[in-house]
């Protein structure tokens, strides 16, 4: 019996969340914000990073170059319209720029329960595929195509699998709650 496609699977919920994470606000500038905003540009709905180049030259500042200056007002409107975002671009033309507040505690504190709600997002994903992993392991063991040690040690297997996505996703977390709260 082969638990590979759940190891996968749980690999792939960590990863999921680490991306998640990067989406979350912290009170510096980072080119990761800007993953979800999509531009029309040429008619189409485009992700921005396929539209133009993002950097962070400040800690405060996200600079935007779009590889055709004419999506420049799309890019900007893109932005300013991201309810998610709460951001104000401004363009000269050639390039957009974005500054990035400083956060309140009182945001900051809103940020860290998001983060709170992915991670048991995460976690709750986790259990769902520790629990049909789990499922099939007994279903083997009833169908007699595998024995009582056997269907012991593919359980252990799963736990430890479990536990390692576990201290992933908390580490992770603690990681990102810290950087929110630093001023």
């Amino acid at each position: 019996m082969d638990l590979s496609k759940y190891s996968s699977k749980m690999k792939t919920a960590v990863e999921h969340f680490h991306d998640e994470l990067k989406k979350v606000r912290t009170g510096r500038a980072s080119s990761a914000m800007l993953d979800g905003v999509m531009v029309v540009a040429y008619g189409v709905p485009t992700p921005l990073n396929q539209v133009a180049n993002v950097t962070a030259p400040e800690s405060q500042l996200l600079q935007i170059t779009p590889f055709d200056p004419s999506n420049i007002q799309a890019i900007a409107s893109a932005i300013r319209d991201n309810p998610t975002l709460g951001l104000n671009p401004s363009d000269d033309g050639r390039v957009v720029r974005v500054p990035i507040p400083a956060l309140t505690e009182e945001r900051r504190r809103e940020y860290v329960k998001v983060v709170g709600g992915k991670t048991e997002d995460c976690m709750i994903t986790l259990r769902n595929i520790r629990h049909d992993a789990n499922d099939e392991i007994q279903t083997a063991k009833k169908a007699k195509e595998i024995g009582e040690d056997d269907a012991s040690r593919l359980q252990k297997q799963i736990d430890d699998e479990m536990a390692k996505a576990k201290l992933d996703v908390d580490a992770a977390a603690k990681a990102k709650e810290q950087e929110i709260m630093t001023l």
